[in-house]
């Protein structure tokens, strides 16, 4: 495909967009629902799936749209013929959401022969907007500000920063982090722990348990175009939309290539 960043302008913009319709009802007496799987829906996830979908639907080329909130239309048979889509998690992090933490965020992929080759990943409530897209390097703005160039960090620190889900803890990863020793654990929502290892605050993001391919893909091209990777546990690029499924596997994302962050998963299975 064409160089991917002609569309980053337009997706940032759009992504700002859905976070600012999102503080609306973040600011509201907002009511809770849940989905067929009992995972919490709120009118926000909507209103960003809503306007990020006649967003992405006004640019051209048109790629079909896969989204969260409507993956349940969209056959394994149909999506299986796609080389590029737009793949979207229009509000990551409803628990953070509905906590009122503010660790929530919009994220929005563009994903072509199976890899995320744009991603923008904007947390409203901090104003944070983080992007990057293949061969464009990743870049975060704060409050409107200057964008400025992130990299990871190449060297490990001493303890490791290891970033962990505030809402999802599991056995696999209380194990893992036994073996890999003395670490500055920090909990942090939604695809802001990509994005911390992205820009150097951490060093290694390890996720033993659940996750979909639209909470990954935008913090994936980010991270990777930041000088990272995301790999499963043993050491394969995270892809996309190989399986009927659209649950990831387990996976690590870091900075430092030099280390075998692996090791310490052996035997977990994900």
């Amino acid at each position: 495909m064409r160089e991917p960043s002609r569309f980053l302008k337009s997706v940032v913009e759009l992504t700002r967009e859905a976070g600012l319709r999102i503080l609306r009802i973040y600011h509201s007496d907002f009511r809770v629902g849940f989905k067929v799987d009992r995972t919490p829906l709120t009118a926000a996830d909507l209103a960003a799936h809503h306007h990020l979908v006649e967003g992405l639907g006004r640019l051209r080329p048109i790629y079909p749209v896969l989204s969260e909130e409507c993956s349940e239309v969209v056959s394994a048979a149909d999506r299986g013929s796609w080389e590029t889509y737009w793949l979207i998690d229009p509000l990551d992090g409803t628990r953070e959401f509905i906590k009122r933490n503010g660790e929530f965020t919009v994220n929005v992929a563009l994903v072509h022969q199976r890899k995320p080759v744009l991603g923008v990943v904007y947390a409203p409530v901090l104003d944070t907007c983080y992007f990057a897209s293949e061969h464009c390097g990743a870049f975060k703005q704060v409050d409107g500000g200057a964008c400025r160039v992130i990299e990871v960090s190449a060297r490990t620190a001493d303890p490791p920063r290891v970033v962990g889900s505030r809402s999802h803890q599991t056995g696999a990863m209380t194990t893992y982090l036994g073996r890999l020793g003395p670490c500055d654990l920090m909990a942090v929502g939604s695809s802001l722990k990509f994005c911390l290892v992205a820009d150097g605050s951490a060093d290694l993001y390890p996720r033993l348990g659940l996750t979909s391919e639209w909470d990954t893909a935008a913090a994936q091209c980010i991270v990777e175009a930041a000088g990272g990777r995301v790999t499963d546990l043993a050491g394969r690029r995270l892809e996309y939309n190989r399986k009927a499924s659209l649950l990831n596997p387990f996976f690590l994302a870091y900075g430092d290539t030099s280390r075998d962050w692996a090791r310490f998963a052996e035997g977990i299975v994900g």
